[in-house]
């Protein structure tokens, strides 16, 4: 089976979020199963400045952007993997946008990238079997396909599946841009790509696509309502039989505390002893080094991720003077909004020595703070899958999170009783709930014996992608039947 992982991002050559780590993981993956399995991204200024060995192949394709014919050049890796090069659109510092909003022609762009994914496809004479689109980005290549290629006998037998990461993203333009797409008015309505007087790349992808999936079985299920839709819940239901959740996995040959060279000592599930290493070095980087005096009877909570709403930063500002009078001490690593970096940044000097705030993108500091955290604070207001947690798990932190999506298929509540769980859940999206469940951590982080059996059974758990492949390949295979019929 010949696969094309469609994506704007994917590791190791480009990553703002999870979709990046996905899409690299999910590629590799099949490759260990001998599928021929490729990547196609934009060339994007990252790209270019850190990949010198990228070959230009000699091709070159044109699209159509409205009124307009733009030429992309195509270049490839080692691993046969594309990238689609065109300086006027992608030759930028950053991939969407800047702190302050997104580029203006992000239409122009993606809308070039959809229609260069089907046209390198051609030109280099790759037919693949399955295209597996990824979040509204691509979201356009299904319906070009079905629209504009229907006839086209090069994708006679060329199905797509559609993933949807994060519902919340839709990427929506006036409909002034719709002549940009070269799709016709006809779609304009609210059985096509029109929503709300707007044009909604991520629903171009939903109506057109073979197969649908979400990240996690939860999410699939959420997004089916208006609580979590974001309006889309209409058209999904339309689609729902061919709707699917598959939890996302992680890269064990990066993730893994036993051969991690960013940890100044490595550990596993059989000797958890130098995690508290990994926690002192943490606590001598990021605050005093004399807090390596308390380590043992001091909490440190860490945070590592896009700093968004989403991601329930305002309970957690609300909780913060509460949390801090715990004594404990808190790591916070990421990027995104302009004001949560303010506010962010505020608290570290309101509480120097005590909270440690590291706005940007650090891997090998991620690394540190999932192994020298005790836990992994994830209060979303919503959580398509989340890859955070699944990361503190392999690395011993115990994850406190809301019971939304992903973060219940993967976290098992903590029972006292039998003690037996992987971490805390909380319900209620409110400051206090989460309050409570920090308490209920706090307690276990006191007895020793609950504490570790919580780390050790959550190092054994097993979120690699092995399942997950399985599980995108029986999607493929039924993308596959359905264009048949």
């Amino acid at each position: 089976m010949k696969i094309l992982i469609a994506s704007s991002e994917a590791v190791p050559y480009i990553k703002t979020g999870g979709l990046a780590d996905v899409a690299g993981a999910l590629c590799k993956e099949y490759r260990k199963i001998k599928k021929d399995a490729r990547i196609i991204l934009p060339l994007y200024k990252g790209i270019k400045e850190s990949r010198s060995y990228l070959n230009y192949t000699g091709i070159t394709v044109k699209v159509p952007v409205g009124g307009r014919v733009t030429e992309g050049r195509v270049f490839s890796d080692k691993y046969d993997n594309y990238f689609i090069a065109c300086d006027e659109f992608f030759d930028r510092q950053e991939l969407y946008g800047t702190p302050k909003g997104d580029y203006a022609d992000n239409a122009s762009r993606f809308i070039f990238f959809a229609r260069g994914i089907i046209e390198t496809c051609k030109a280099l004479d790759f037919r693949p079997d399955i295209i597996h689109c990824n979040d509204w980005q691509t979201g356009l290549v299904p319906l070009y396909l079905k629209k504009v290629y229907k006839n086209d006998a090069f994708f006679k037998r060329t199905a797509t599946v559609f993933t949807i990461h994060n519902i919340g993203y839709q990427g929506l333009f006036p409909a002034s841009e719709m002549p940009l797409t070269n799709l016709g008015w006809d779609l304009f309505t609210p059985d096509g790509i029109e929503f709300y007087g707007k044009i909604n790349f991520l629903k171009a992808g939903i109506i057109s696509a073979d197969i649908l999936s979400a990240v996690s079985v939860s999410y699939s299920k959420e997004i089916l309502n208006k609580e979590f839709s974001f309006g889309l819940e209409g058209v999904l239901k339309t689609r729902e039989d061919d709707l699917y959740g598959v939890i996302n996995g992680i890269d064990y040959d990066e993730w893994d505390p036993s051969r991690d060279e960013f940890l100044p000592v490595q550990y596993s599930h059989n000797d958890i002893s130098g995690k508290m290493i990994c926690k002192r070095e943490l606590l001598q980087r990021l605050f005093q080094p004399s807090d390596i005096l308390n380590a043992e009877s001091m909490p440190l909570i860490g945070m590592v991720g896009r700093l968004s709403a989403q991601k329930g930063l305002d309970i957690f500002i609300e909780s913060i003077p509460d949390i801090l009078s715990s004594g404990v001490k808190i790591a916070i690593l990421g990027k995104g909004d302009e004001m949560f970096h303010r506010s962010f940044e505020e608290f570290s000097k309101k509480f120097k020595g005590m909270i440690s705030v590291t706005i940007g993108f650090d891997d090998p500091l991620a690394h540190r703070i999932y192994a020298g955290s005790d836990f992994f604070l994830i209060p979303s207001r919503y959580e398509p899958c989340g890859l955070g947690q699944l990361m503190a798990l392999r690395y011993g932190c115990i994850p406190v999170a809301r019971k939304t999506g992903g973060l219940m298929d993967t976290i098992e509540d903590f029972e006292p009783l039998r003690s037996k769980g992987t971490g805390f859940l909380f319900s209620d999206y409110t400051a206090s709930a989460l309050k409570d469940a920090l308490k209920r951590a706090f307690c276990v982080y006191t007895d020793n014996d609950k504490k570790n059996k919580m780390i050790i059974d959550g190092m054994k758990t097993d979120f690699s992608w092995k399942r997950s492949a399985r599980r995108y390949m029986e999607l493929y295979n039924a993308a596959i039947q359905k264009k048949k019929r």
